[in-house]
């Protein structure tokens, strides 16, 4: 399969990784969101304004530090919880210029009154919300990561990040994720990882056989930019949370303006008190 892909014109490469031993079905099981996740019910309040956004922006390249190292999820769908901490770690240090990473395991333990469902999905928006009427997500080494679904045990005393406001863009709107990621931070986005997906390698993703609607968005991850390439094809610029040995140090470029696998359905960020 890798070689037959990389023998052909794609704009992206595949490569024999550490999920080639498993099927596609055997990867969706573990590492991908199992339950419905129809994220279509979002209402925008995002507001758009484009003055002076560059062709090119990323924010692993900031002035200083504001993303955290690559993550791992391990063999648990809850990526949405690595997506909900990716954004507001960034949210809060573009803020406060104070890089600290945060807890996915008290969200997988302590979300599923807001619809969440720890090793079996939820999204970022709702985690969203559950930090802020929770007030306050603690830091991940006072609530390590643990890969599997436990009792919560959050302690107010040691929250390290609070949300004031979560803020949803209009389904399919790929502009207001572009302002968004330019004029506020790295922005949670969910799409449907397919077949042809998590054996890539290098450049340039572009799927015809993923799903391009809400209802099939299995996988959540951080935009942390954008780009084009020099022929001029657009692409963000994505973190994922299978570690820093797959794809492009645990990044990922996906095309961008064609709502690439449904993957402007179900954008949202932080507001940090500042």
């Amino acid at each position: 399969m890798v070689k037959e892909h990389n023998s052909k014109n794609h704009t992206y490469t595949l490569a024999m990784n550490k999920f080639a031993d498993m099927s596609f079905d055997e990867f969706r099981q573990q590492y991908l969101i199992t339950a419905p996740q129809n994220c279509s019910a979002t209402k925008s309040n995002h507001l758009n304004s484009f003055n002076d956004i560059p062709k090119a922006f990323d924010w692993t390249k900031y002035s200083r530090k504001v993303v955290t190292d690559v993550k791992s999820q391990g063999s648990c769908g809850s990526c949405w919880s690595f997506s909900t901490t990716g954004a507001l770690e960034s949210a809060t240090a573009i803020a406060k210029s104070t890089l600290i990473s945060l807890s996915e395991q008290q969200l997988i333990d302590c979300a599923q009154a807001f619809n969440n469902h720890g090793c079996n999905g939820g999204l970022p928006a709702q985690a969203f919300e559950y930090i802020h009427y929770n007030d306050g997500l603690m830091a991940d080494i006072d609530y390590q990561y643990k890969a599997k679904d436990g009792k919560c045990k959050y302690d107010p005393s040691k929250a390290a990040a609070f949300v004031s406001k979560i803020v949803n863009i209009t389904k399919g709107d790929e502009d207001g994720i572009l302002n968004a990621v330019y004029k506020h931070g790295p922005v949670s986005i969910a799409y449907d990882v397919a077949s042809d997906f998590h054996l890539y390698h290098s450049g340039v993703y572009s799927s015809t056989v993923c799903k391009i609607d809400p209802e099939h968005v299995n996988h959540a991850v951080l935009a942390t930019g954008f780009n084009e390439t020099a022929e001029g094809l657009k692409y963000w610029m994505v973190k994922n949370s299978w570690g820093p040995d797959w794809g492009l140090d645990g990044y990922f470029w996906i095309e961008r303006n064609k709502n690439m696998c449904g993957l402007a359905d179900c954008a949202s960020y932080p507001i940090v008190y500042k």
